[in-house]
């Protein structure tokens, strides 16, 4: 079991972005409709207003369009596709029939919605065993059930935040503490509002520093013969 600590406020502003939600790319990393005997295409014909979209499952006539599982099984996987950010919204995944070598730590960081995984039997269950409610193991699979909230969890596993800061979930086996307000800055230590205007004007100029330099240095070497 691991945790990402003090993880940077931006999480949650990725997750919003249009891809996480619709995850158009990810559909379509294998060709045809999820397998008849994964465990998301049982999901999706026992969930009313679920209908399929390539390795999909989606929710009918949501806005933005929502992602409930997605099919990656027998895809020849020797690793996670990047594509699979898209699909941090996710409640169901098959992975099995992959010949994946290893779940790297944080490969699930945002899949807070996660409630039933399935990967090849030499694999465990991202997080450890202690990170579901259940993982049992059947046939070349191992099946990771009901996602325990670490925040929520006994005083062995729950993940410790600062001061001035409270837990949040981030995925299986991952937590990450938000300061709370006005507090912000390593280990919320800082009190009051954020200097978002300092923020951007310090980024900005040495963004457009950078592209200057990096203009001018091209430009000479256009003009040398």
């Amino acid at each position: 079991m691991g945790g990402p600590g003090l993880l940077p406020p931006l999480l949650p502003l990725l997750l919003l972005l249009p891809g996480a939600a619709g995850g158009a790319a990810v559909c379509g990393l294998c060709p045809g409709p999820p397998r008849n005997d994964s465990v998301v295409s049982r999901y999706c014909a026992s969930r009313a207003g679920a209908e399929s979209d390539g390795r999909c499952c989606r929710e009918r006539g949501a806005r933005p369009e929502r992602l409930l599982g997605l099919d990656l099984s027998n895809c020849s996987l020797r690793s996670l596709p990047p594509a699979l950010a898209e699909a941090a919204a996710t409640v169901v995944l098959d992975l099995t029939d992959n010949p994946l070598t290893a779940l790297p730590n944080g490969s699930f960081l945002g899949f807070t919605q996660l409630q039933c995984l399935a990967v090849p039997l030499p694999l465990q269950c991202p997080g450890g065993s202690g990170a579901w409610e259940e993982v049992t193991a059947s046939g070349g699979s191992r099946l990771c059930r009901g996602q325990r909230n670490l925040c929520n969890s006994s005083r062995e596993l729950a993940w410790p935040c600062p001061e001035n800061a409270a837990c949040a979930p981030a995925g299986p086996g991952l937590a990450q503490c938000l300061c709370s307000s006005p507090f912000h800055g390593y280990k919320c230590l800082r009190e009051g509002a954020f200097p978002v205007l300092l923020f951007c004007g310090i980024l900005g100029a040495v963004t457009l520093s950078l592209s200057a330099l990096l203009w001018g240095t091209q430009r000479r070497k256009a003009k040398t013969p």
